[in-house]
């Protein structure tokens, strides 16, 4: 039985705005640093700033000098923007969700081999987190890593793995998946990266060959896609949500008994 919130049934979803003490209020918290000294001045900048961006009545709630020449600010506003939450369309991976027990039957059932997967964190990314959660045992946020399943074998190469001896590692292990996790995104490193990736699987004639997915905080499968990935996994995903994508894409692509790249 669901019941829906009194507070949002009237809600015109054309015109949504943010929701803070009532309905349609648009208040907003924002956080920021401006490059000026820590004064009552430094305070008027942050709401002038917030005014241009379209904010009624901001209000610095905390403000303090991070470093001589730096404040950082925490402000209230009144957001005036709506947006159509009716016209929003957001590609998604395809597909089945099934939890830990049930990704290990299904893999056998449909499958009838061991599902491998060679996941890392490439190149200059020193960040195991991502990876991390979705490999090992433990995983993360409740949620077990893929070494938990039954019927998968993964491999966790961990950090700062080149892109060249993550490609060798799953033409070892005859990889049905690769798992590229990018956590360092400044100046758009990780676009450079996953990029090369790509570059590299295509260059050796594994593109078609090997399930290519990556992950991260900036990642979303619109992204992925374009980068020339099969689907990608960012906030709020879990080993379940990647392994269920990739049995079923095994299955759909015929390679029940192509357990060898050679084969595929």
């Amino acid at each position: 039985m669901t019941t829906e919130c009194k507070a949002t049934s009237n809600v015109d979803l054309t015109k949504v705005k943010p929701y803070g003490d009532t309905l349609n209020d648009g208040m907003t918290e924002m956080s920021f640093t401006l490059p000026v000294p820590y004064s009552e001045e430094a305070e008027e900048a942050a709401k002038q700033l917030v005014k241009k961006i379209g904010f009624d009545e901001p209000n610095v709630t905390y403000y303090k000098e991070l470093c001589p020449g730096f404040t950082f600010f925490v402000v209230y506003g009144k957001m005036q923007a709506t947006v159509d939450f009716t016209a929003i369309k957001v590609p998604k991976v395809e597909g089945t969700t099934l939890d830990r027990v049930e990704c290990g039957d299904w893999i056998g059932e449909h499958i009838g081999r061991d599902i491998v997967v060679v996941g890392a964190s490439i190149e200059s990314d020193a960040h195991t987190v991502g990876i991390d959660a979705i490999i090992q045992m433990k995983g993360f946020h409740g949620h077990f890593g893929l070494e938990r399943f039954k019927n998968v074998v993964p491999y966790n190469m961990g950090s700062q793995v080149p892109c060249e001896q993550l490609i060798a590692k799953a033409k070892e292990v005859n990889a049905d998946a690769i798992l590229v996790s990018q956590t360092v995104t400044q100046k758009d490193i990780h676009i450079k990266q996953l990029t090369k990736m790509v570059e590299l699987m295509e260059a050796e004639g594994l593109r078609d060959k090997i399930i290519l997915t990556c992950g991260g905080p900036r990642i979303s499968h619109e992204l992925a896609q374009e980068l020339g990935y099969d689907a990608g996994f960012g906030p709020g995903k879990y080993a379940e949500h990647v392994m269920s994508y990739i049995m079923q894409e095994v299955e759909k692509r015929g390679w029940q008994d192509k357990a060898n790249i050679a084969d595929r």
